[in-house]
């Protein structure tokens, strides 16, 4: 939670400076627990993030961990994390297209913009840098960041799943839309969205609402699954976002029916359970019909 290119600081969340003392860090402490505790009408999702910046800042010994942990280089940011030697030798599931990639290309443009103009950046995903940078850059590091663990979660799958990332479903040339991820197999068809939206986010009349989310994220991802629904001549059986664990309260929301299609919000240590098992509502997909969908898909899938 605290490790997100767009997440705030255990500070920020206490709302108190990085250099406070520690008895100003104990009355803040108090104060964001009284404010954001359930039964006086606060967010229990917030509540819970309190807790946790709590834990890593609270004690002498955790604070200077902390303090040390911030200024650290954070390797993972730079790219995909490299395949490991699997014990595990079975098949994983058939995957097309490179998850992240849309947006880190896009980072990687914009913030050497940012930066200067023709600058060479001796390291564009060194956490100071990052830190620094205007909110839209950063989150579309954290979201190619966060496609990044969806599929390597959806590689564990199995050979029984197939998997489409950064899928386009723009309606003309000129549009930047996709879908980050579709994945098929024996519970169905789905169309999803990771994001990271640097904390808890809450739910309103079928749609996730937060401090930082633009639009309707929801509706957005139905729509761009309807459409390339339509252009390769399939049925979707229901639409899945995922968060980071801990920006949710509940591991699985299910949001009911958006524009006739079940969406459900789900933690990321929980997408695998949900797509194996598909979602309340969802139709799922078997026999030939799998081959038939697989095979429309890859007639028609193009890559951002």
């Amino acid at each position: 939670m605290f490790d997100s290119p767009v997440s705030a600081s255990a500070y920020e969340v206490l709302g108190v400076a990085a250099d406070a003392d520690d008895e100003v860090l104990r009355r803040a402490y108090r104060l964001r627990l009284r404010q954001a505790h359930p039964d006086t009408g606060g967010d229990a999702a917030v509540f819970v993030q309190v807790q946790q910046a709590w834990e890593l800042v609270g004690t002498p010994e955790a604070r200077a961990s902390y303090d040390r942990g911030r200024g650290a280089s954070a390797p993972e940011w730079a790219g995909p994390r490299a395949a490991s030697p699997r014990a595990d030798t079975r098949p994983r599931a058939r995957t097309y297209g490179q998850p992240g990639g849309w947006r880190r290309e896009r980072y990687l443009t914009l913030v050497r913009e940012w930066a200067g103009r023709g600058v060479d950046l001796p390291d564009p995903y060194d956490p100071a840098l990052v830190r620094r940078a205007p909110h839209e850059l950063r989150r579309l590091l954290a979201d190619a960041l966060a496609e990044e663990a969806t599929a390597r979660v959806v590689a564990d799958l199995g050979m029984g799943y197939t998997v489409w990332h950064d899928v386009d479903a723009s309606r003309d040339a000129d549009a930047d839309e996709k879908i980050d991820h579709v994945v098929l197999g024996p519970s169905g068809l789905y169309a999803v969205l990771s994001e990271d939206f640097g904390g808890p986010v809450g739910f309103r009349r079928g749609e996730i609402v937060g401090p930082h989310v633009e639009g309707a994220p929801v509706t957005q991802l139905v729509n761009r699954m309807r459409l390339l629904a339509r252009a390769a001549g399939v049925r979707f059986s229901g639409a899945l976002v995922v968060l980071p664990d801990g920006d949710i309260l509940d591991a699985i929301t299910q949001l009911g029916k958006v524009r006739g299609t079940p969406v459900a919000v789900v933690s990321r240590s929980a997408l695998g359970t949900v797509l194996r098992q598909g979602v309340a509502g969802a139709r799922e997909i078997g026999g030939t019909e799998l081959f038939d969908v697989r095979t429309r898909l890859q007639q028609r899938v193009r890559h951002v």
